[in-house]
């Protein structure tokens, strides 16, 4: 029987990075409509409002650049809790900002924490989960962002019903509670078992794999030793490549899959949701929305509630069907709020808004747009927003995990940056038609999807090899290709057999001299 208790609720900690993940995402979403905030910063508009928003994405991404070396030298875990300590600096700062410099430096260094954590998240999460669950478990990241953005956004909402600059300092100093909690709790979280392979400290290895797969912690456990044997013997062949390093990322063996891990990351920005997330107050104003910030929230409630069937059976259903469907239906739901906008809208009278086109007297086209805007949430949801997160670790080797998803992550940055720099503007002046480019990238995204992203559910990390160098075309069906049963199931039949019983022996002696150095039983 695997003890799923552990893997389930060290994920589930440790996605305590993914609700500050989720705080960043909305951190700006309630406040930016308030008085108080237009007033103390300026009413920043258009671009002064596109970088305020998008300096927390800069700091993201040179924290997502710097996240593979902290992780390979320190430990996941290790880097993670350092991160957190820039997030409590820069969220100090945000709070206690006295102008839009501050501001932004202070969304900087908490980026910084986000481009760490949400790198080696999924990472630690992939390396410990079991590979029938392992979508499931790195689910929970998403899971823990959508939780972080909804939490933020009541915390905005009760704010702003105060008369004071607490509107936007309050809940940006509450933002240090749950990286305060991740910080002290990681000291009693394992290490990857997969880095602690990489640094040789093989009792370890077996301790920590018998930890999270057995009731009792047993060693001798067919499954935990067809793990540590499949982990040892992928160990072994990528020392025998004799690479590591940032040239093999982008070398013939491995530039698909480095490519693929960032187009995930990528794509997922340019499915345009994360814009809604971040503008929503916006887009129902100018659909002629009242109360605009309990309308909002309805969509962050959405969102959490719709990765609840991604979490539970995205390990059945599968990757690759999740992101095509999923591209299809945000598209869809794009071009109807853009048709919807092109067909009842007009200009906005009213100068220095946000938002310059504006729908007035179709209230039925005003609430379409909002289920629209709803619908469209959830669909990337159950789809983009979670896979994004796990298939960039799944795909790639130990030896340049930290590495490639390092890439990906910075990819997911950029994109970030470049739309809340780019779409306050753009909101301004193409208004409507922002939908319609948005709605040709969906496509776009299925059409590359189809023809390239193969499917990974139920195999091993150390499979990944035999997928993307022995698999067959994926593009010729829509679930993608079906592989054999993978062979950790059959390596631990040969164990329990005894085929590999001196392997076994070996291991449990291993243990014993541990035991009897540290004092410490099973």
């Amino acid at each position: 029987m695997v003890r799923l208790f552990n893997v389930y609720t060290i994920s589930s900690f440790v996605a305590l990075g993914g609700v500050l993940y989720g705080f960043d995402v909305s951190s700006m979403s309630g406040i930016v409509a308030t008085p108080q905030y237009k007033d103390y910063y300026g009413n920043p508009l258009g671009a002064t409002q596109g970088g305020i928003t998008g300096a927390i994405a800069a700091g993201s991404l040179l924290g997502a650049l710097c996240s593979s070396v902290l992780g390979d030298w320190l430990s996941r875990k290790v880097a993670i809790q350092l991160g957190t300590v820039t997030w409590c600096i820069g969220a100090s700062l945000q709070a206690a900002s006295n102008g839009v410099p501050m501001l932004i430096m202070g969304r900087i260094i908490a980026g910084y924490c986000i481009g760490v954590t949400s790198t080696l998240i999924p990472i630690y999460q992939s390396e410990i989960a079991p590979r029938k669950i392992r979508g499931r478990i790195v689910s929970i990241q998403h899971f823990a962002i959508c939780l972080g953005i909804l939490i933020m956004y009541f915390v905005q909402y009760g704010c702003s019903f105060l008369d004071s600059q607490a509107v936007f300092r309050l809940p940006w100093a509450l933002q240090t509670i749950p990286a305060i909690l991740l910080f002290l709790g990681l000291f009693w979280l394992p290490r990857s078992p997969r880095w602690l392979a990489s640094k040789d400290r093989w009792d370890e290895v077996l301790h920590v794999i018998a930890f999270l797969r057995t009731p009792d912690c047993n060693i001798s456990d067919p499954l935990v030793l067809a793990e540590y044997k499949e982990i040892e013997e992928q160990i072994r062949i990528e020392r025998e490549e004799n690479s590591n390093s940032y040239g093999e990322l982008f070398g013939k063996k491995m530039c698909k899959r480095v490519l693929l891990g960032m187009a995930a990351q990528g794509w997922s920005q340019l499915t345009g949701v994360n814009m809604l997330l971040y503008f929503i107050v916006y887009f129902l104003n100018s659909a002629g929305i009242s109360n605009t910030l309990l309308a909002s929230s309805f969509q962050y409630i959405i969102f959490i509630v719709a990765t609840v069937p991604t979490m539970l059976w995205t390990d059945q259903w599968g990757r690759r069907t999740s992101l095509l469907i999923g591209s299809l239906c945000v598209a869809f739901w794009m071009f109807v709020i853009a048709g919807l906008f092109a067909r009842f809208g007009q200009p906005n009278p009213v100068p220095d808004q946000p938002y310059t086109w504006i729908i007035v007297g179709h209230p039925a086209a005003s609430r379409a747009i909002q289920a629209s805007v709803y619908l469209a949430s959830a669909s990337f949801a159950m789809s983009w927003g979670p896979i994004e997160w796990m298939y960039p670790p799944e795909i790639v080797p130990l030896r340049i995990r930290a590495k490639a998803v390092s890439f990906s992550t910075a990819t997911n940055w950029v994109t970030s940056f470049a739309l809340s720099v780019a779409l306050p503007p753009l909101l301004r002046t193409i208004r409507w038609r922002v939908f319609v480019i948005f709605g040709c990238l969906n496509v776009a995204a299925f059409i590359h999807v189809w023809f390239v992203f193969p499917e990974t559910k139920q195999r091993t990390l150390e499979e990944m090899d035999e997928i993307f160098e022995h698999g067959e075309p994926v593009w010729r069906s829509f679930t993608g290709v079906r592989y054999k049963p993978s062979r950790l199931d059959t390596l631990a039949k040969e164990i329990e057999q005894g085929k590999f019983g001196m392997h076994r022996r070996v291991h449990i002696e291993v243990y014993e001299a541990v035991e009897s150095k540290s004092g410490i039983g099973p």
